[in-house]
This record gives C-alpha cells, sequence and structure tokens, in this order.
C-alpha cells in the first residue's frame, strides 16, 4: 500500500502534501502542540524490552545505506552493568547526492530528538552524541538550538526523562564531524568522537559489545530514529501497511515511507516521502515532474555513488532493499537517486566518482589507498582518448580486487567505488570501447630454425 499521508514530513510541506515555500522550523512550543513528545511519554510507560520488541517487529530497516533491521540491531546490547553506555547518531550524510537527513534538520529537529530520546530509554543508554558534518554548517545551528530547548523544556538532562517522568537520565551532545567522507563509517565515527583520525575498526568486537570508549554503544542513522516515533505512536501492524514485500526467494521485506533526494537531470529536483518499492519511473515522472527538458532516460545511481547505477533499461526498477539482487548494483543504500538524461557523458561521471573515492581514502588499506588512484588515473587515460581496450580490461580487473566483498579493506569504502566504476563500465561498455584504442596483437608466421648442436665434453672425476 503505498504511502497516502506524509509520515516523517507531517511538519515538513512537501509535494503532493503540501508547498515547499511554506516550510520553517519547528521550534519546540509548535512541535508539542502538533503532538510533539506525547510518543516520547507513550514510551516511558512501556518497559524497555516492549519498545525494543515493537520496533523489531515493526521490521523498520536502517535509512543510512546498509538496511539492517534497526530492532534487531538493538538486541546485540549486552545487559547494563552500571557503566556508561552510548547512542551514536549519524549524520555526517557525506554520501555525494545524498540530502534526505538535512530536511529533518533544517525543518523538524525535535522529531530526531524525541526519537533519540526513546531509543536511549528502550536501549538503556544514556549518553547520545549528534555527529553532524561540518560542512551541515546551518543545520547545525538549527540542531544545537533545538537540543538547548529540549535541556529547557526536560527531555534531557538531570532531573530524568521528560521533566522526571522517568529518572532515567540522558545526556545528548552535538558532535562535528571533521569533514570526511569516511566519518560516516560506522566505525570511523567513533574514533572521530573519540577525538581520534577516523580510521575504520577491524569487526569483531562490533560497536554494539565495544564501540565508543569501548563501551556498548548502538549506532543509528537520523532517519532511522525519527522513524521510530510514529511506530510508537501507531504500532508495527500500521507501519507494515507501507512499503513492500520482497520478491525474492527468503528476502526481507521494506516495510514504510522513506525519504528520498532526487537530483540530477530533472524538472524538480528535492527530497520526497514515498513508500519503499516505488519504481523509479514513477518517482521521477509523478514527484520530479519527469526528466529535464523532456530527454530521454539513460541511467541513476540509486542511492548514493557508492551504490553503483541503473543501467538505460532499468528506469522502472523498484526503489527497495531487493534492488541490489535484481538490478545488479550493490543496494538501495540511501535511496536519492542521482539521474542522467540522454546527453550525459557516462565516462565522465565514472572518473568524477573514481576521483571522490580517491580523495576520501582513508589510506589504512593498501588495496584502497593504491588501487583508488590507479583506478582515476586509468579513467583521466581513457577519457582523453589515450587509453588502449588493454587498460579497460585492467580497470575492471583493479576494480573486482579492492573491497571487504573480496575481502582485503578493513570498509566498505573501497567496495563503494567498486561497484561504481564496474556497473558503469559493464552497463556502457559501448561508450567505453569507443574512446580506447584497440589492443593490436600482431600475429607473425614462425620459422623453424635447426636446433644448434653443441660439442658435450666428458671430464673424468678425479683428473689431474
Amino acid at each position: 500500500m503505498p504511502v497516502t499521508a506524509p509520515v516523517l514530513c507531517k511538519r515538513i510541506p512537501t509535494p503532493p502534501w503540501g508547498d515547499p515555500r511554506d516550510r520553517h522550523v519547528v521550534a519546540y512550543d509548535e512541535y508539542v502542540k502538533t503532538g510533539g513528545y506525547q510518543n516520547l511519554e507513550k514510551a516511558l510507560d512501556m518497559e524497555p524490552a516492549a519498545i525494543v520488541a515493537q520496533v523489531k517487529d515493526s521490521m523498520l530497516r536502517g535509512r543510512g545505506g546498509a538496511g539492517f533491521p534497526c530492532g534487531l540491531k538493538w538486541t546485540f546490547l549486552p545487559p547494563p552493568d552500571g557503566g556508561r553506555r552510548y547512542l551514536a547518531v549519524n549524520c555526517d550524510e557525506a554520501e555525494p547526492g545524498t540530502f534526505k537527513d538535512r530536511l529533518l534538520c533544517d525543518f523538524d529537529p525535535h522529531l530526531m530528538l524525541e526519537g533519540i530520546a526513546i531509543a536511549c530509554y528502550a536501549c538503556q543508554l544514556d549518553t547520545a552524541y549528534f555527529f553532524i558534518r561540518d560542512e551541515y554548517r546551518h543545520e547545525i545551528d538549527v540542531v544545537e538550538n533545538a537540543i538547548r530547548e529540549a535541556y529547557d523544556h526536560g527531555i534531557f538532562g538531570k532531573r530524568g526523562l521528560l521533566k522526571g517522568k522517568k529518572k532515567f537520565t540522558v545526556e545528548c551532545y552535538l558532535h562535528r564531524s571533521a569533514g570526511a567522507y569516511i566519518c560516516g563509517e560506522e566505525t570511523g565515527l567513533l574514533e572521530a568522537i573519540e577525538g581520534k583520525r577516523a580510521w575504520p575498526r577491524v569487526k569483531p568486537p562490533f560497536p554494539a559489545v565495544k564501540g565508543l570508549f569501548g563501551r556498548p554503544t548502538i549506532v543509528n542513522n537520523v532517519e532511522t530514529l525519527a522513524a521510530v516515533v510514529p511506530i510508537i505512536e501507531h504500532g508495527a501492524a500500521w507501519w507494515k501497511t507501507m512499503g513492500c514485500e520482497s520478491t525474492l526467494p527468503g528476502g526481507m521485506p521494506s516495510y514504510g515511507p522513506k525519504l528520498m533526494g532526487v537530483s540530477g537531470h530533472v524538472n524538480r529536483p528535492g527530497c520526497y516521502e514515498v513508500d519503499l518499492g516505488i519504481p523509479l519511473s514513477k518517482l521521477v515522472n509523478d514527484y520530479c515532474g519527469g526528466m529535464r527538458n523532456g530527454k530521454k532516460f539513460k541511467g541513476a545511481i540509486a542511492g548514493g555513488v557508492s551504490m553503483g547505477i541503473l543501467g538505460p533499461y532499468q528506469f522502472d526498477a523498484e526503489m527497495d532493499f531487493d534492488i541490489g539482487r535484481k538490478y545488479d548494483v550493490m543496494g538501495l543504500g540511501t535511496a536519492c537517486p542521482t539521474v542522467f538524461d540522454e546527453d550525459t557523458d557516462m565516462i565522465a561521471v565514472c572518473r568524477n566518482i573514481a576521483r571522490f573515492f580517491m580523495r576520501e581514502s582513508c589510506g589504512q588499506c593498501t588495496p584502497c589507498r593504491e588501487g583508488s588512484a590507479w583506478m582515476y588515473k586509468l579513467l583521466l587515460r581513457i577519457e582523453a582518448g589515450d587509453a588502449t581496450s588493454k587498460d579497460l580490461d585492467l580497470l575492471l580487473e583493479l576494480a573486482g580486487s579492492q573491497g571487504i566483498i573480496p575481502g582485503t579493506t578493513i570498509c566498505g569504502l573501497a567496495d563503494g567505488n567498486n561497484w561504481a566504476v564496474r556497473t558503469i563500465v559493464n552497463k556502457y561498455r559501448e561508450e567505453f570501447e569507443a574512446r580506447v584504442k584497440p589492443t593490436i596483437i600482431p600475429v607473425v608466421e614462425a620459422r623453424m630454425k635447426p636446433a644448434i648442436s653443441r660439442p658435450v665434453t666428458h671430464v673424468s672425476v678425479g683428473a689431474t
């Protein structure tokens, strides 16, 4: 069943239910008048385990890129032992083409804070770090002011949650990213909060067991935590009326609405709230006003550049968590498609993506550090018309030999580079082959030459 009313955009006017020109920052008083923090109060009347069970039953999947079930992740925490326990909120959002979390930060920050408070109570986490990318200067001010309002009205602080309704106390801090893409990787994010270089950690141990400062930690995306609020309000069964079932044997469903930020060659770029499973063509035509200047669709990066590309014949691809296995991309990712029209130079797109990953590699793993640079150099050569078909084969060989999927790196940054390059080359192979020179292997007639006989010298053992 499609989304028939805004859920996460309830207070953010968004087509087709509202005019974006009416958007404004929803402050604490307005948030409360429109039902805000009532679901936190409802959650505080429940047992923490019951909240976890409800989120788990909803099959809410992480909106940060991986799509891992949120409630299941919460169950990985060990029992409280009296020590500190943390929630790390991932709002780094440095994936090119992704701007869905920014919408919530810009206009409805208290929805995120209510989700944070509910998650902290459910998982018994006493400290939350809201990790936001440094380039979000305006959003930093908005969220910082919202946190201050939440403290002033007793949502967080020493009195306990919701003015002491529960004596369980939660402290919430805003932490600004150092500006690197790798900070969005969950363990790189933890390293950055600890004040260290954002090098991803080897796992296990996983953050739920040993995360921030060596203590149990849950890492959740902003949109994921915002979705917890309506799930507590309406229940898991209601949440599962939206979205879609999996069409793959044994596949996990894609329930609920999803924020999808569309950019590129469309008439009305923007962030829209739609149901998971919507065909990309419907999203572009019905929400974005169709392709810009009436041109033909050539391709789209489905959910951030690391996910790979949908080809010219995949315009009707369903935007759900099955998209990876069905359309030969890495996955749905952030579900923020970048759309390309018929005039797009796909070699330039591929080169631009490779340059991004080369520059954003943290350098910890040799295949990523060196391989990304080699791939970029090869693409520069191909784009300039100086490469041969052998270089094209070498490019694919390099791409396929780096990443956590072949098991050569710690994190998935190299996989993002790998999938982006491989899917673009494979789905637009003719465009690449037209730009390279054929590798010529001359065939020379072999002439038999007589064998050269060499005299054998006999040496007597022990001869003087």
